[in-house]
């Protein structure tokens, strides 16, 4: 399973590449055209991260950028948070 996110499973996918000329419309010219259609691939954006399993482990897996922001994944604590020290009052 190269190349797609282990959590949602999202893969490369096909599309077009489309090449156009010429200056728009709304800008003053005669129109875009077409010059050329290829095919090309939409890549994932895949991380390597570092992630807590449910029984406390830690292991390495592949996951698009999106499921790391909708927080799909949990990253290990490294370094427990900041903590203030209360001081006496006067």
């Amino acid at each position: 399973m190269a190349r797609s996110c282990e959590v949602c499973g999202k893969s490369p996918v096909m599309g077009n590449q489309v090449t156009t000329r010429g200056k728009a419309k709304y800008l003053g010219g005669v129109g875009t055209k077409c010059t050329g259609i290829s095919r090309r691939q939409f890549k994932p954006n895949l991380q390597r991260v570092r992630i807590a399993t449910a029984n406390g482990t830690h292991k390495r897996i592949q996951v698009c950028a999106q499921c790391l922001r909708s927080g799909a994944v949990s990253k290990p604590v490294r370094v427990a948070p900041f903590k203030l020290v209360k001081t006496p009052e006067k």
